[in-house]
């Protein structure tokens, strides 16, 4: 134990001998590690909010609009457009076998909200007990729209959480009334806040029961179908039979509406699932990306280490000559020069890990409650551990091959050195 802690000792003297060059060397793994840890950190913590945007809309959720057929196959002018109907919806129920889940929504931007209290603008949707099966609206207060509301057409709606502050503000909203369009309509339930930072679109909504909304608010228009809606939502029965799901689907909406199924221009629709896939496969491009350079970047940090002990072992050729004449073997020799190289990478590798950690805690207090859409960076353990076995390994190789040109000096000829 005292001849390794010998060691150790004379390991840190000949480090603190040349404290420029040794600094230097560590400053340039420390920065190159920190930097591989804080870009990965950042890749992820952009990964992390862009799924965590996609889960506020719901899960596995896949939205279907109405949209323009051509006349002609291959043809692009002349399009026909269509609209979506609940029946539809009921249509994808019973023959698409691969979708779990499906929904309709009715919305309108052009109804006037009132309270006794204030008025105000924003969407108001119209949906069916199961909106919250597939879309994300956690209440706060009362309670979601059931079986009942929408069979008996009630007159009732669920604010959302900014629309209550502007109809109702400082005042409770539970049990008091709005009017729609004239329509008096009593609050029944508040959702939480959705979504983050300054996109309140998705809080300044009104919900009511579907049919209510198609008997008050119905779509109007030229060959317009009495049951319209604006879109159906669906979830595949699992998230990897989402392709299968949508084929599907695409050939109901096809057949009810007289076209081929085969017109891809014909369907307006966005596939969260799919989106999900996209994102996750970017950042792990951009992950593989930035972890090829990290490691190039420590080999090369590895290579002066290399030069450095080389330069190290002809400075101390008389030194190395001197011991051997005194007994020193080549194995000690070669040893020591090895934990000189070794340590000089573990130390700027730990040092690297320890200020991206900092730094990347630092930035996630400063980011705070994550409204900017992205999370904070963080420290990958992946990351971590490629970085320490690649400066295991770099280590390793700036150790030995110095170590071993110093244990091959032969000592008459080392000590004939000036």
């Amino acid at each position: 134990m005292r001849a390794l802690y010998t060691i150790f000792a004379q390991v840190f003297q000949s480090i603190g001998a040349n404290k420029l060059r040794s600094f230097l060397t560590m400053f340039g793994i420390a920065w190159g590690v920190a930097s591989l840890l804080l870009l990965i950190g950042l890749g992820e913590g952009f990964r992390s909010g862009q799924r965590r945007g996609l889960a506020d809309l719901g899960t596995d959720v896949i939205m279907l609009w109405g949209g323009n057929v051509p006349v002609l196959p291959e043809q692009h002018i002349g399009m026909r457009p269509y609209k979506l109907t609940l029946s539809d919806a009921a249509a994808i129920r019973t023959q698409a076998r691969h979708v779990r889940n499906v929904t309709s929504l009715l919305s309108r931007n052009d109804i006037k909200q009132v309270s006794e209290f204030s008025s105000a603008g924003g969407q108001v949707d119209g949906v069916e007990k199961n909106y919250t099966e597939i879309r994300n609206l956690p209440i706060v207060q009362g309670r979601f729209l059931d079986e009942a509301d929408v069979e008996q057409r009630r007159q009732v709606v669920v604010l959302g959480q900014k629309m209550e502050g502007l109809l109702f503000p400082g005042h409770p909203s539970l049990g008091a009334y709005v009017t729609l369009n004239g329509y008096r309509f009593q609050v029944i339930g508040v959702a939480a806040k959705i979504g983050h930072g300054n996109n309140d679109g998705d809080n300044q909504r009104i919900y009511i029961p579907l049919s209510t909304m198609m008997e008050l608010f119905p779509i109007t228009g030229e060959n317009v179908p009495q049951d319209a809606v604006t879109l159906i939502q669906y979830q595949p029965t699992i998230p990897e039979l989402n392709e299968t799901a949508k084929a599907e689907v695409h050939r109901v909406i096809a057949e009810r509406h007289g076209f081929s199924p085969a017109a891809k221009e014909a369907f307006e629709e966005w596939d969260t699932i799919k989106s999900n896939r996209m994102v996750g496969l970017i950042f792990t491009a951009m992950d593989v990306f930035l972890g090829g350079v990290g490691i190039v970047t420590l080999a090369l940090g590895a290579v002066g280490i290399i030069n450095i002990m080389l330069v190290t072992v002809t400075e101390r050729t008389r030194e190395i000559g001197l011991r051997k004449a005194l007994g020193a073997t080549n194995r000690s020799i070669l040893f020591q020069f090895f934990l000189e190289g070794l340590t000089l990478t573990g130390l700027s590798g730990l040092i690297g890990i320890a200020g991206a950690a900092a730094l990347m805690a630092a930035l996630g207090s400063a980011v705070g409650n994550n409204d900017m859409g992205f999370d904070p960076p963080r420290l990958v353990p992946w990351s971590a551990a490629m970085a320490l076995v690649t400066l295991t390994l770099c280590g390793i190789v700036a150790g030995i091959y110095p170590a071993r040109q110093a244990a091959m000096l032969q000592p008459v000829e080392a000590l004939r050195k000036e």
